[in-house]
């Protein structure tokens, strides 16, 4: 199956309604939660008290963090040469404005097509290099959410709340060392995991059997687990520079109206803004990026209208710009939503 036809597959009309107005109720339903006792003139003045200055750095730092994550996939990639940082950074960008605009994350596979088609790299590799990506961000971020846990106070009626964070941190670390695992038994003994599929293929034609080994050997080939040691501590540097820069555009919209917490805070909110972006949504994670932000600022002390205030500035600090920026280097890159999407193509 070619990439392509796995978009649209992704896109095909039965998943993406059931997906889509799934994702929109439980938007719907976030949305009234957070604006059920809102006094709207108060959250508009409490908008405009903002310190605009903090609003253009938080801006500034959103796109250092997709410049960080491109240094990083550069790593991930290392076993395929020299890919230039403007191509991975392109992709980044454009994977990003795709996941603001479209369910089911498809941002995702847009990203990796992008630089395949930019690079002329094979699908299958790319894709591996982005399996280990996000492997890197979940490890990251739960690593800021035991520190976080570590060093924050959280008042006693949110013991709950404590509970369920380190019960859902635990969890999804222990699923994410059983993936990282996988890959790399798979990077390991490649030759014992093309025999095991091969076997289990045999069931099927030939053509079948022959196309998924050849899939398979590309994704095994694509898996980015550096080799040295300077290579890992790179991917490791900047992936806590990744999270800090998610962190910092969050301080930067809190000192801007005038709050001063600890950048410890700013990291809580990031790390529980992860666990939202995993409940499906509308496009661009509407609805529970707002009750995700607005309910971990609130722990703090922080009144309903400025918590809200303070929500929709570091959501659209993360949207609006990442959307033009995406639409640029679309035009750019001489590509096109239309392309981006279409049903068919070789792999």
């Amino acid at each position: 199956m070619s990439f392509c036809n796995r978009i649209r597959d992704v896109m095909s009309e039965k998943n993406v309604n059931l997906k889509l107005w799934v994702g929109i109720a439980v938007s719907i339903i976030c949305m009234i939660l957070v604006f059920r006792k809102v006094d709207f003139d108060d959250l508009i003045t409490a908008l405009r008290m903002v310190d605009c200055r903090f609003v253009f750095l938080a801006i500034v730092c959103t796109f250092i963090n997709y410049f960080l994550r491109a240094m990083r996939w550069s790593y991930l990639l290392i076993s395929k040469g020299n890919v230039p940082l403007a191509s991975l950074y392109s992709a980044t960008i454009i994977g990003y404005m795709f996941n603001n605009l479209f369910p089911a994350r498809l941002g995702e596979l847009v990203r990796v097509y992008a630089l395949a088609r930019k690079e002329k790299l094979d699908i299958p590799v790319v894709l591996a290099s982005l399996v280990s990506d996000r492997i890197c961000d979940v490890f990251t971020v739960l690593l800021i959410l035991m520190v976080v846990l570590l060093t924050l106070d959280f008042p006693p009626n949110m013991a709950a709340v404590e509970r369920a964070l380190r019960i859902g941190g635990i969890t999804t670390f222990v699923l994410c060392t059983c993936l990282l695992f996988f890959l790399i038994i798979l990077k390991r003994k490649t030759m014992l995991a093309i025999s095991m599929v091969g076997r289990i293929t045999g069931f099927f034609s030939q053509r079948f059997s022959d196309k998924a080994l050849s899939l398979l050997t590309s994704f095994i080939s694509g898996i980015g687990i550096p080799s040295r040691r300077g290579c890992i501590c790179l991917v490791v540097l900047f992936s806590f520079l990744i999270w800090i820069f998610c962190a910092l555009p969050i301080d930067m919209i809190l000192r801007g109206s005038g709050i001063h917490l600890p950048i410890t805070a700013s990291m809580f909110i990031v790390a529980l803004l992860a666990f939202a972006s995993m409940i499906p949504a509308s496009p661009g994670y509407i609805g529970t990026y707002h009750y995700a932000c607005y309910k971990g600022l609130s722990l703090f002390g922080i009144g309903d209208n400025v918590s809200i205030s303070i929500a929709l500035l570091i959501h659209g600090t993360g949207f609006f710009p990442v959307i033009l920026a995406g639409l640029f280097h679309v035009w750019r890159g001489g590509m096109s939503f239309a392309e981006l999407s279409k049903r068919d193509g070789e792999t």
